[in-house]
């Protein structure tokens, strides 16, 4: 018996990276899972099959969360199937880093779309359902970038930071309905992203930080399921899963951004070369 058997939850960019493990953490625990992902029908395939393995029931969900009228339809189709929902994370997002002086309106408004509105879209339409069960628990990823600055991360930063704000006024509104809704705030990752920082940059940021490693997509699942399973008087909270703020600080972000900048640049010239 799993500590969350019977419920049935909806996990957004769930194909990869964080979004991939909270769904299975929350399938080990025995909810059936549904599945959101926008691109790759063959990552999250491989995301459902391992959900089987464990025993637990799956639905793929491909929708673009970033339009509201295929986020609000796929919420639609996963109560239809489940015929309930208890468990909304929202997960997905994504990157478009660039300083503000060389950032376009689109990068701005992709990311902000889909880190942000999408959480709008997908919560405002879970929300009715969760009402009329009196049972919901809602988490949404932002980041510690949401709370503090991070060079190059002007249109990221607002996005997640945005989030923490909709969390909250969420979760006031939201409480009197027995619905919780909290943020995750996570620190480095050991994600697609920071795997792609050269090993001597990535063993100076590990030195900084007291636990001597970055967290795993592992780590913030495990804080996903303790808010839905143990977290019943824990609501319009920012929970932050990472180093001590004092012995990793600006200065140690601000060398990152600019580290990963100037390799993704040195990447970019080249692919230009090969072409």
């Amino acid at each position: 018996m799993g500590r969350l058997d019977g419920k049935i939850a909806l996990v957004t960019g769930a194909s990869r990276g964080i979004g991939r493990e909270i769904a299975l953490e929350l399938a080990r625990e025995g909810a059936k899972v549904a599945l959101n992902y926008q691109s790759s029908d063959a990552r999250a395939q491989e995301v459902a099959d391992e959900i089987a393995k464990l025993g637990a029931a799956c639905l793929i969900a491909k929708a673009d969360v970033a339009h509201p009228q295929e986020a609000r339809a796929m919420v639609k189709r996963v109560v239809e199937h489940f015929g309930r929902l208890d468990i909304l994370v929202n997960n997905a997002g994504i990157t478009r880093d660039k300083s503000i002086r060389k950032m376009t309106d689109e990068d701005w408004l992709e990311v902000v779309q889909t880190n942000l509105n999408a959480v709008f879209f997908c919560t405002s339409a879970a929300i009715p359902v969760m009402i009329e069960q009196k049972y919901g628990r809602i988490i949404n990823l932002s980041s510690m970038n949401g709370q503090t600055s991070a060079f190059g991360q002007a249109n990221y930063g607002a996005s997640k930071g945005g989030i923490i704000a909709f969390t909250k006024t969420a979760a006031l509104e939201l409480a009197k309905f027995n619905i919780t809704v909290n943020a995750i705030c996570p620190g480095f990752t050991m994600t697609d992203m920071l795997s792609k920082v050269p090993e001597n940059i990535q063993d100076q940021f590990k030195a900084k930080i007291p636990l001597g490693r970055f967290g795993t997509p592992e780590d913030m699942a495990k804080a996903v399921t303790f808010l839905v399973e143990g977290g019943d008087y824990i609501t319009g909270q920012q929970i932050n899963i990472r180093k001590s703020a004092v012995a990793c600080g600006s200065m140690v972000r601000l060398f990152f951004c600019r580290s990963f900048f100037a390799l993704r640049a040195k990447n970019d010239r080249q692919k230009k070369k090969s072409v």
